[in-house]
């Protein structure tokens, strides 16, 4: 595979991991704050279904399309810039990882409120804010990566 689309799936890749990951937490967001429980429940449906096929997508390819450009590029794990970057990477992980789950969780729970007539239980509520305080480290990450990817300081 030549240098260029390489590059193109990899920059493709963080593109697809950033606008996802903005218009997912965008539309939850909305959603929450409109207080219509059906609206929250399948908003959030889609938002999972979203992360599923677009996020996770890109997370398998950046790190694929990430080595094989260190290794096209001749650069070594040693690099400052590029160990940083894997580390935010598996930090952003840790923090995708259960928000995905909590995304789930809060689809599940408003729906079954939906269907039951009730309001959102403090479980919900409680997921929300959790989901959105993850939101901060996890897309900070993605973003300090694009910026390491752009400027390789020296570090």
């Amino acid at each position: 595979m030549s240098y260029e689309i390489l590059k193109f799936l990899h920059v493709l890749g963080a593109i697809v991991i950033l606008g996802t990951g903005t218009g997912i937490a965008f539309f939850m967001l909305m959603a929450h704050r409109t207080g219509d429980i059906r609206f929250i429940g399948k908003t959030a449906g889609v938002v999972v279904q979203a992360d599923m096929i677009f996020t996770a997508t890109a997370v398998v390819i950046q790190p694929v399309t990430g080595y094989l450009l260190m290794r096209r590029l001749g650069i070594s794990l040693a690099e400052g810039w590029l160990a940083v970057s894997l580390g935010l990477y598996l930090l952003a992980g840790v923090f995708w990882l259960p928000v995905v789950w909590i995304q789930a969780r809060m689809r599940d729970i408003a729906l079954d409120a939906a269907r039951a007539g009730t309001p959102l239980p403090p479980r919900y509520h409680r997921l929300f804010r959790t989901w959105f305080v993850f939101g901060f480290p996890g897309f900070g990450s993605v973003l300090l990566i694009v910026w390491l990817m752009i400027a390789k300081p020296g570090l």
